[in-house]
């Protein structure tokens, strides 16, 4: 990966994790959040 492609993920990211906060308080952040904690918690059985 070079520079330029992570630091357009990076501000692409960043990016949308601030208009999710600004538009719907972060509600979409923390659904991930926790669907992603739930995923790790159903890999951890395979384990």
């Amino acid at each position: 990966m070079t520079n330029t492609l992570a630091l357009t993920l990076a501000v692409l990211l960043l990016g949308a994790l601030s208009l999710d906060l600004w538009l719907d308080g972060g509600a979409g952040a923390l659904f991930l959040a926790r669907k992603g904690v739930a995923l790790i918690e159903w890999l951890a059985v395979w384990r």
